[in-house]
């Protein structure tokens, strides 16, 4: 084949690859775990204290796809085109799914996982295609931590849509869709970064 002939993959091709690579390739050692919750709970700065210990982890990729589609002149993506919004966080989710399965170490964190693009989406009353179902039943995590809405350090700002009322309905979502997948979930209290942080580590015996 020549270079130039190049194979347009879809995003189906892709999680197909994924799973070939994980039943065949793939270091499945590696532990995935998620920090789950509704906007303003606290898990980029629980994920920003793991990096400062040295473990692995994986950014929420949600600002990213907004700021992207800001350059390319769509405001606010998420309200606009909804699908098309988590149809981007589905692939983005699925290649960190994927780049877990690479890295050389016993678990990986994650802010956010695969199932909240279905929350979220269940959350706005907006139908979507059977594949982010799929993806999310062949696509499991270890372990799910969950953070509940906290009002006294919930902030609204540019990238944030919702305010406090509407992070406790995403919270519901959340809990809902997760627990359809099959997944045991594991509240995080209050507390300190510090504290809530050293409840996660010391529930995987760390």
């Amino acid at each position: 084949m020549d270079c130039k002939d190049t194979v347009n993959f879809t995003f189906l091709d892709l999680i197909f690859y994924h799973e070939f690579y994980r039943k065949n390739i793939a270091n499945l050692n590696t532990k995935k775990i998620v920090i789950a919750g509704g906007p303003g709970t606290g898990k980029t700065s629980i994920i920003t204290h793991l990096k400062s210990l040295e473990f692995t982890c994986y950014d929420e990729i949600s600002r990213q796809v907004t700021l992207q589609a800001r350059q390319d002149g769509i405001e606010q993506l998420f309200l606009t085109e909804p699908l098309l919004f988590s149809e981007k966080l589905l692939e983005g989710r699925t290649q960190q799914f994927f780049d877990a399965d690479k890295e050389n170490q016993n678990m990986v964190f994650l802010d956010r996982g695969l199932p909240d693009v279905l929350a979220y989406m269940d959350y706005i009353g907006d139908t979507y295609p059977k594949h982010f179902i799929d993806v999310c039943e062949t696509h499991k995590y270890d372990y799910i931590f969950v953070l509940a809405p906290w009002q006294d350090i919930f902030i609204s700002d540019n990238e944030r849509y919702e305010n406090f009322e509407e992070a406790q309905v995403i919270h519901q979502h959340l809990i809902d869709t997760y627990t359809r997948f099959g997944y045991k979930l594991i509240d995080v209290p209050f507390g300190s970064i510090k504290n809530r942080t050293d409840f996660i580590l010391e529930l995987l015996n760390l």
